[in-house]
């Protein structure tokens, strides 16, 4: 294990440009550099390197982070691998921290278990190439389909073959549980194992890495299912991944989008007509995770599915799923087939020329989503327009504050009759949606995907657009720095939920109404140097802020790691966390803000929390009445308080 001493040390020294300028080609833009993300396909740059603050930002995918993270998104590495790099590029050794022989045995074990999930997937698709090459049937049906032997050698397309035992004449040790483990053989309940691929042609399935993962297969007769994967094993989740993912890359790029199907044969069938830009879910619906992994590969995502009932009510769902990361930089649209026809079929009948005009007039997800509300309703009459805005508010409150949000929101004012005053009032009254609570038609405003699996059972936090995540509960409060705003700044009132809070936030652009508990965050992020400065006094100020917890989180992970700039505290926290989260959401502000007095700043704002705490605290002796002495002595104590803090703040105005 690499002790985090030695990483900080390693950032410390690391120059986040060189590392990132070895992969792109960056140029000066005022304090950072700019150039072509390396994580999406984009023609002009939105990719943002900080020198001083050591960190990138794109603000087209969100991409972030260290010089670490960079090497481990680019080129894949992993941390101990990425870190040995950077660590021999600047003339550094690795110490690895001592560890048990208990858990030396048990990382051992572990990577032992991958390596050999892995072999045995190797060697099981190294026979499935094999059976192909000798099955006249299988080679038929593919010919049928109208693909050539290139195509399937790009694929990996492989021949199950019809043996019940199949893979015994490769894995001589037929009873080995990793068999089992890795998805290629099923056991019975009498004990009997066999094949779980029988007469069907087979889909290498890839992570991001080209690492193989797992399969699908497709039966070339009748019978049922018609496509059947690998289950959930260590290395294979089927509500993750992607199909071909990996081998679109360059497609994706060159298309300049990314093409959503729901069939392995349509992911082929478009290659071989040299569209080479499509994906495919894996016999499930579109995940969080999918999105995600879509949005890093490419700033348009068009989904195609069937004009029929199944098709639009498959749309409907990934649309739900989209809706909390729509953003405005991002274009989501939607391609219905006619209903004789997949996407394979259709690109044999009408070429891809035809194919790629369709996917340019797929719907966009606004018209996608307003004329599907629509639909459902007598928008004739008022109670019809009333039934359609109860359905649509849950799936409004679920877009992020934008420019696109503000755009839908005043269309379907002008559908339903009312102005875009009134619906933001009706929205702003909305409670949050139920994680995974179905709402409306189609389960309109599921804000959060059902898992499919004991392994894909754990809940995404809705990204707010901006690279970050719906902020937790101690965060901060909205509101400004006047004194009416003082109580609710301390008190425990109820969070206000990213996609709607900005209804109700002051519209000005100076630091002077951003929330206080943000500021600190800020100034700690961007400059980690003030944690050393801190007094006694200081200290308790902060430990007394209710709504200040992840301050005082970020004050003891600056101690701890001893992250000397922005980088590297993003490197230092725990990946997953509520802290994590937020600096990830504040990294975009970081890099066009340059403050000349950065202690300054950090006085000011912290004794404007000490200034709404006193008055917090006179309120509330106000309201118990000053009954008694010690009271009414404590109340003129906190008078003279307030008093000196705002001598203090005008001496120090009129200074600068």
């Amino acid at each position: 294990m690499i002790p985090e001493s030695f990483v900080q040390d390693l950032l410390a020294r690391v120059d986040v440009v060189d590392v990132v300028g070895r992969y792109v080609q960056l140029r000066k833009g005022g304090a950072n550099l700019l150039g072509l993300c390396p994580f999406h396909n984009e023609k002009s740059p939105s990719f943002t390197v900080s020198p001083t603050k050591q960190f990138y930002h794109c603000f087209g995918c969100g991409a972030h982070g260290s010089a670490i993270s960079f090497l481990m998104e680019h080129t894949g590495a992993s941390f101990p691998e990425a870190v040995r790099s950077l660590a021999a590029s600047a003339g550094m050794t690795v110490p690895e921290e001592p560890r048990s022989p208990k858990q030396r045995a048990a990382d051992s074990r572990r990577k032992q278990e991958v390596s050999r999930h892995q072999q045995v997937l190797d060697i099981a698709q190294a026979h499935y190439l094999r059976e192909l090459k000798g099955s006249q049937q299988a080679i038929r049906y593919l010919k049928q389909r109208g693909l050539t032997g290139e195509t399937a050698a790009k694929f990996g397309l492989g021949w199950s073959g019809t043996d019940r035992r199949g893979l015994a004449t490769v894995f001589p040790k037929y009873e080995e549980a990793i068999l089992v483990e890795s998805g290629l053989v099923i056991e019975a309940e009498d004990g009997r194992r066999y094949d779980r691929f029988r007469e069907r042609i087979m889909f290498p399935i890839r992570n991001t890495r080209g690492s193989l993962i797992g399969f699908g297969g497709r039966l070339i007769q009748k019978g049922e299912p018609k496509y059947l994967n690998s289950p959930e094993t260590s290395l294979f989740s089927k509500g993750h991944e992607l199909y071909g993912l990996w081998e679109g890359r360059s497609g994706i790029r060159s298309e300049g989008y990314v093409l959503v199907v729901e069939g392995y044969m349509d992911v082929v069938g478009l290659a071989q007509h040299g569209l080479c830009n499509a994906v495919a879910t894996l016999g499930t619906s579109t995940t969080p995770f999918h999105i995600q992994k879509l949005l890093r590969v490419s700033n348009k995502i068009v989904f195609s599915f069937d004009g029929d009932k199944a098709g639009r009510k498959a749309a409907w769902r990934a649309l739900n799923t989209c809706l909390p990361m729509v953003r405005d930089d991002v274009s989501m649209r939607f391609l219905f087939l006619p209903s004789e026809h997949d996407p394979d079929s259709y690109i044999r009948a009408y070429g891809a020329d035809a194919f790629r005009a369709s996917a340019n007039e797929a719907a966009p997800l606004s018209r996608f989503m307003l004329e599907e509300l629509a639909s459902h309703h007598a928008m004739n009459e008022a109670e019809g327009r009333a039934a359609c805005v109860h359905e649509a508010k849950p799936l409004l409150s679920l877009l992020p504050e934008s420019t696109l949000r503000l755009q839908i929101e005043r269309e379907f004012a002008r559908m339903v009759q009312l102005t875009p005053e009134e619906l933001a009032e009706m929205l702003r009254d909305m409670p949050d949606p139920a994680p995974g609570a179905p709402s409306g038609h189609m389960a309109a405003g599921r804000s959060w995907e059902a898992p499919e699996s004991a392994h894909n059972s754990v809940a995404l936090p809705r990204d707010t657009g901006s690279g970050g995540y719906d902020e937790p509960p101690g965060f901060m409060e909205d509101g400004g720095y006047e004194a009416e705003a003082s109580l609710s700044y301390f008190n425990d009132a109820p969070r206000v939920p990213q996609a709607r809070a900005g209804r109700n936030r002051k519209t000005s652009t100076s630091r002077m109404v951003t929330p206080l508990a943000k500021r600190l965050l800020r100034l700690l992020l961007a400059h980690p140097e003030l944690v050393s400065s801190l007094g006694d006094q200081q200290l308790e100020i902060l430990e007394n802020g209710p709504h200040l917890v992840l301050v005082r989180d970020l004050i003891t992970l600056a101690n701890l790691s001893g992250a000397r700039h922005a980088g590297a505290l993003l490197q230092a926290a725990d990946p997953g966390s509520d802290l994590a989260a937020v600096l990830i959401s504040l990294t975009p502000e970081l890099l066009g803000e340059e403050l000349p007095d950065p202690q300054a700043e950090w006085n000011d704002a912290m004794h404007r929390i000490e200034l709404e705490a006193i008055k917090a605290e006179q309120s509330a002796l106000i309201d118990a009445g000053l009954k008694d002495e010690m009271s009414r002595k404590r109340y003129q104590e906190l008078t003279r308080r307030i008093a000196l803090l705002q001598n203090n703040s005008t001496r120090q105005s009129t200074v600068k």
